[in-house]
């Protein structure tokens, strides 16, 4: 287990609904669940989970259990699903490093991994029936039916969005327990990436993962209506930043890191300015004399309008050394646990920060955090940090006409 914080800070008084979005990622996903442990800590239970991928099996544990019971039910996942014949990567980094992480990751590919996926060519081999998928992922429902009460997510204690796309149409569907009743179906579904794992079927439609289309599941939670304003802790598992490869392996590991990562920056850029125009058009119409309120132009405009403000807090898993191309699949113990501890770790660092409970400037309807990127982090001072709290891409947005 990982040890306790020292003196957690609880999160006062937020006006906010709080949002967590996590990102596909397959064995990265245990950097998540390190941060959900320390939102707990913090008191920072979201009220809304959305997820993609593996995201969305660590959100199906999320909302399907009591806030006291979904640490634990997270620790029994990722000790089921990562390889405790691996506990001697455990050791120091040296040269042996790379060569005992493509060893698990080889493992994986080979043997699957217990409780989440095992190998589909055993039944080529027996049947001799095509093959859609490399792997099986039916031991995943059993999984899910373990770790997650359903009857708690259909209650709707917790709002949870978990997205697919779907193979006939190629559009992204987002599943959300706010609109219908969620089976474990839907949760794999979201994690049904091609060609390892197998379409998923549900009520005659067949759905691969959300992140062919999108890795992370932000713009659903910000484009969803009845908008309402938000504090949004958003977990990447592939950072936009990185040094340049000096080899085939970082070359591959770093071109994915550019492409799941891309369309969360693009997603967020886009919102902020969209959204700063709906808060404009809101500003203006109120300043429109009685002659032109009527007008069919202004009630387009109306339904445009909004004031609500967002604070998305980024926490993005930045490894201190290059894992390579495998990182997703490498489910070794050893390092999910350094993956957990870091996810904790970061996690703590931007909630004893808390840049949101500075007030944001009058004319700013989103900003962004990134504390963990920030190598001195201060305490938030109302008189001091305000400037720093908007970076300056977000002045421009804000002022952007």
């Amino acid at each position: 287990m990982t040890e306790q914080s020292a003196s957690p800070r609880l999160k006062g008084k937020i006006d906010k609904q709080i949002a967590l979005a996590l990102q596909g990622g397959g064995a990265l996903g245990s950097y998540q669940a390190g941060v959900y442990e320390a939102l707990a800590e913090y008191d920072y239970q979201p009220d809304w989970v959305a997820g993609i991928s593996i995201g969305a099996i660590n959100c199906a544990i999320i909302a399907g259990n009591a806030p006291e019971d979904r640490v634990a039910k997270l620790r029994q996942f990722w000790e089921q699903v990562s390889s405790p014949s691996a506990n001697w990567l455990d050791l120091p980094q040296d040269i042996w490093a790379d060569a005992m992480r493509h060893t698990a990751a080889m493992a994986a590919l080979m043997f699957g991994q217990p409780g989440f996926f095992r190998p589909n060519v055993w039944r080529c081999w027996t049947t001799g029936a095509p093959l859609s998928s490399y792997y099986d992922t039916s031991c995943l429902k059993a999984t899910l039916e373990r770790l997650v009460d359903f009857d708690r997510i259909n209650a709707r204690k917790t709002r949870i969005s978990v997205s697919a796309v779907n193979v006939r149409t190629g559009n992204s569907v987002c599943f959300d327990n706010a609109r219908q009743i969620i089976r474990p179906e839907h949760v794999m579904a979201s994690g049904a990436l091609p060609p390892g794992f197998p379409a998923i079927e549900i009520d005659g439609e067949h759905y691969w993962d959300g992140g062919l289309l999108s890795n992370t599941p932000l713009r659903y939670l910000m484009e969803t209506l009845p908008r309402r304003s938000t504090l949004a802790f958003q977990v990447d598992l592939f950072s936009s930043r990185g040094s340049v490869p000096k080899s085939l392996d970082g070359v591959s590991e770093r071109e994915k890191d550019i492409r799941y990562s891309s369309r969360t920056r693009m997603g967020v850029e886009t919102f902020r300015y969209a959204h700063n125009l709906r808060r404009s058009i809101s500003t203006l119409l109120a300043k429109l004399p009685d002659s032109l309120k009527d007008e069919p132009e202004v009630a387009f405009l109306r339904r445009a309008a909004c004031q609500t403000t967002w604070d998305i807090a980024e926490l993005i898993y930045r490894p201190g050394t290059a894992q390579g191309q495998s990182k997703d699949y490498e489910f070794s113990r050893a390092t999910m646990e350094r993956r957990w501890k870091q996810g904790l770790s970061d996690a703590r660092a931007t909630l004893a920060t808390a840049p949101w409970l500075v007030p944001a400037p009058p004319d700013v309807a989103v900003r962004t955090f990134d504390v963990s990127s920030d190598k001195a982090v201060k305490p938030p001072n109302p008189v001091d940090s305000k400037p720093s709290l908007v970076e300056p891409t977000q002045q421009k947005a804000a002022t952007h006409g």
